[in-house]
């Protein structure tokens, strides 16, 4: 269908300018598209372009790149639901979700994910755009996303780089996108990828307690929960352990009696054991009594298709780099992939604790990267020499007084209306699909929200979506999370 273009571009005078001069402070660019959804035609138009970031004085902090898709010829927009889009890294574009998964677009890929030439893009017949609007947002330094300085002053890092100061520019941003929008009336939700669940869990409270934005939903896709991840305790370690006797099951490298079995089936068998036993004998750290230490180390062996020994050498602590590289070690001798172990590696030795390389990765940059530039400049026509970062400096970024899932708590607490969707897949090592049931029992130690709390796991990995069975699945939930979240169950109380 032709692209209708509207371009209307803001400049401001030369004493305040992004970093790079070529990005422009603020500018929306419109093309008009069509795709079928479901056996379904949809019309849609994609807003594309730059918005200023305010400070509380009105002065212009940064200017973010984003792409919001909005179906048209929808009767009363107003009860159309919003989707707030974020990835994580912290420092990744909003490229990994927006055109892999729920966007009218998606990577020219093969079934299982693998890159294939020519790079490029299709039609998306999955995307969540027949059930909701979507906006993809990229925070400073990803993406054409930039900071804007007055003449001789250094870019103010602690304005941007935090988990705190993070969730706070992006709640003003999306309040002055809502704003200029007219979406105030829309339900809400807000998705977020890895980091990008911290994100969400923190953006949820700050939008409504500082924005007075109450959301319907916000959405975690293999969450990182830094308050567990890589902190090196018996929990970190213990919680882990499931998505080994996932992705030994995956590489055949489970006893036979487990191997099989259904991964669906086993997979209780091992949480169970990680959390009734593995984490206590953990905990005892020195203390615990070689009986208990052997029984133990035998269990983990018998769950994960490692040795005893290399268990025992690590004292029952394995690190999910270390196995890694010692899953296949002593058979094909590759290794396997941290955000998707299905994906197999080469390194220069067999020695070694850790991989060199990731090799999911460097597969999933081959076609994201081409592809994510060709459609921004010949479809959406969006044009600059600015380079789009897919992973952006962010450093340093502060980690300290992370309150994310308390926070996230609070605004479940304050909005009986919010309800959390988390996704995961089986196969990713580096935010593991046990850790989020974990973080969900964390946000809601009393249980209450039981009712309000949903995971999905999918046979993939970090990006389940890049897996074609699972693109379709896992937007099917998606649809059906908004459906069951944007009903109208009447008064906001309890």
């Amino acid at each position: 269908m032709k692209n209708i273009i509207l371009l209307t571009t803001l400049f401001f005078s030369v004493a305040i300018y992004s970093q790079d001069s070529r990005v422009p402070i603020d500018t929306t660019i419109i093309t008009s598209n069509t795709v079928t959804i479901k056996g379904k035609k949809v019309n849609y138009k994609a807003q594309t372009g730059t918005q200023p970031v305010f400070d509380a004085n009105g002065n212009i902090k940064a200017t973010l790149f984003y792409t919001y898709y909005y179906r048209t010829g929808t009767q009363n927009r107003k009860k159309k639901p919003l989707i707030m889009s974020f990835n994580g890294g912290p420092g990744s574009a909003s490229v990994w979700m927006h055109i892999a998964y729920t966007g009218p677009k998606i990577l020219n890929i093969d079934d299982e994910g693998n890159p294939i030439q020519p790079y490029g893009i299709k039609d998306n017949p999955y995307s969540v755009l027949d059930v909701a609007d979507i906006v993809f947002v990229n925070p400073v330094n990803t993406a054409y996303s930039r900071p804007v300085v007055k003449e001789d002053k250094k870019v103010d890092k602690e304005y941007f780089f935090g988990i705190n100061a993070d969730a706070k520019y992006l709640a003003d941003w999306l309040t002055t996108f809502i704003t200029r929008t007219n979406r105030w009336q829309s339900p809400k939700y807000i998705i977020g990828e890895s980091y990008g669940g911290t994100r969400v869990m923190q953006l949820a409270h700050e939008l409504q307690s500082k924005q007075w934005m109450y959301l319907n939903g916000v959405i975690m896709v293999s969450p990182a929960d830094y308050q567990l991840l890589r902190t090196k305790n018996s929990e970190d370690y213990a919680v882990n352990f499931p998505y080994f006797t996932a992705a030994a099951w995956y590489h055949n490298m489970l006893p036979k009696k487990l191997q099989e079995q259904d991964l669906l089936e086993i997979l209780p068998k091992s949480e169970k054991f990680a959390i009734n036993e593995l984490l206590p004998a953990i905990a005892k750290g020195g203390y615990i009594s070689d009986t208990e230490r052997q029984s133990i180390a035998k269990k983990m062996a018998y769950y994960s298709g490692i040795k005893e020994e290399v268990i025992l050498q690590q004292n029952l602590e394995v690190p999910n780099n270390y196995f890694w590289k010692e899953l296949l070690r002593n058979s094909s001798g590759k290794t396997i992939g941290r955000l998707d172990s299905r994906y197999l590696g080469i390194d220069r030795k067999l020695t070694g604790s850790s991989p060199d390389y990731s090799p999911e990765l460097t597969s999933w940059l081959h076609s994201f990267t081409p592809a994510i530039n060709y459609y921004i400049q010949n479809i959406l026509k969006f044009k600059t020499d600015v380079k789009y970062n897919m992973f952006g400096s962010v450093h340093p970024w502060d980690f300290s007084n992370n309150n994310a899932r308390e926070n996230l708590r609070k605004a479940m607490a304050q909005n009986p209306y919010l309800k959390v969707l988390v996704q995961s897949g089986y196969y990713d090592g580096a935010t593991t699909y046990f850790a989020a049931k974990y973080t969900m029992g964390k946000i809601d130690p009393s249980g209450t929200f039981k009712n309000r709390l949903t995971f999905k796991g999918y046979r993939s990995g970090h990006m389940m979506y890049l897996r074609k069975v699972d693109l379709e699945k896992a937007n099917d939930d998606l649809r059906e999370f908004i459906k069951q979240s944007s009903k109208n169950i009447g008064p906001a109380k309890y």
